[in-house]
């Protein structure tokens, strides 16, 4: 599987997983909702399962997918402070396949 972010992604998600809550965990990306051909995707801090790949990001972040779920390979993971601070998760692979976070 794979998995890219842009390196505000890579400082914002360093943060978070930084934090004390974080302690053991890892970040992981999931489809929070399907309709269609059309998936809606988030993130949370998370351990890792039977069914997740852990894919190494090229920003030197590790990202728990599962394995099971199509729309989560290829998924991209980024972060814009303007207009207004937020994640933006798409799947560019899926044509079309993405919602912001």
């Amino acid at each position: 599987m794979k998995c890219k972010i842009n390196k505000n992604a890579a400082k914002v998600l360093k943060e978070m997983l930084e934090t004390e809550e974080a302690q053991g965990k890892m970040i992981r990306v999931y489809v929070t909702y399907m309709h269609g051909d059309h998936a809606h995707y988030d993130l949370k801090l998370d351990t890792p399962t039977e069914h997740d790949e852990i894919v190494e990001t090229d920003k030197g972040i590790q990202i728990l997918l599962d394995k099971r779920e199509e729309f989560l390979d290829g998924v991209w993971i980024k972060y814009f402070y303007v207009p207004q601070e937020q994640f933006e998760i798409t799947n560019p692979s899926k044509e079309g396949h993405g919602h912001h976070h």
